[in-house]
């Protein structure tokens, strides 16, 4: 994969916070609304423009554009040349190095009494779920879990305590072919497979015993208290 320097220099920019903190700077890097979502996205390899627009239904082509540009200045996104010539975006080495603070937000979040995991997610999202949300120390292993939703597939391996999660084309002990949503059902609803598959929303493959391990691997945490309203 050939990759185009984005990054030629510094790009002057307008500061957020008069703040040395390292937090206010990740803020000024991410904080900007899809930013952080866009490198998402890209955790698990780089995409075409259209493919990112895919993932984030919600964004335009201009604030796409905006973001991507705004993020190749940081440093955190580069510009990249996919198989048949086609340009596409990719994280930095460093930008990759986001993905522990996103799976801790993430972690954090999930306790909040506002969070609803049925509402819709992009495929990259549900992975990004799986890496954050497993407790590997609760199925010995090893397990590898196929996942195809539409025209993007993934494997996800789990071995020696770990969770690793790639795109890939979807084999393994047990294959999924759903819709993300269906999927967040299965994991953190415990909608049985076999319940999904007769509503037509789930296509399955393999060994069912391996399948019911995997996800015996996620569960919600407990949600917050909501304080009191005063008075």
């Amino acid at each position: 994969m050939k990759l185009e320097n984005v990054t030629k220099r510094s790009t002057p920019r307008e500061r957020w916070y008069d703040d040395a903190c390292g937090t206010a700077l990740a803020m000024e890097l991410l904080g900007e609304r899809w930013a952080l979502l866009i490198v998402r996205e890209l955790m698990f390899g780089p995409r075409r423009f259209t493919e990112l627009r895919g993932g984030l239904p919600g964004i335009s082509a201009n604030v796409l554009t905006q973001r991507l540009e705004r993020l190749a200045a940081t440093a955190v996104v580069q510009k990249v040349e996919m198989p048949g010539g086609v340009s596409g975006y990719a994280l930095t080495d460093w930008g990759y190095e986001a993905e522990p603070a996103i799976m801790s937000l993430g972690r954090w979040a999930a306790r909040s009494p506002d969070h609803d995991p049925a509402l819709p997610l992009s495929a990259a999202s549900m992975m990004m779920s799986l890496r954050t949300m497993a407790d590997p120390a609760r199925v010995p292993g090893p397990i590898t879990i196929g996942f195809l939703f539409d025209r993007d597939s993934f494997v996800a391996r789990l071995a020696d305590g770990a969770l690793a999660i790639a795109r890939a084309p979807a084999f393994g002990d047990a294959v999924f072919d759903t819709d993300p949503r269906t999927m967040a059902a299965i994991v953190y609803g415990k909608l049985p497979v076999a319940a999904a598959e007769a509503a037509g929303s789930l296509r399955f493959g393999g060994d069912r015993a391996a399948a019911e391990a995997f996800i015996d691997l996620f569960h919600l945490p407990a949600k917050a208290t909501r304080a009191a309203a005063a008075g």
